[in-house]
């Protein structure tokens, strides 16, 4: 994820979205995730996720 022009992590799932939001101190109890004004979605879309995770041992 980007925001404001810095990389601030890679997002797996929507609760990982969140949390990068929250510890970036932006509000995430009311974000419109799928408001295409607020995030850009690439490789999908806030309810469109793959299994792009790092494999777990």
């Amino acid at each position: 994820m980007t925001i404001r022009g810095e990389r601030i992590g890679v997002a797996y799932s929507l609760f990982d979205v969140l949390d990068l939001l929250h510890r970036e101190g932006l509000p995430t109890a009311d974000t419109a995730v799928d408001d295409t004004e607020l995030i850009e979605w690439q490789g999908g879309g806030p309810y469109d996720w793959n299994s792009g995770a790092p494999d777990e041992a």
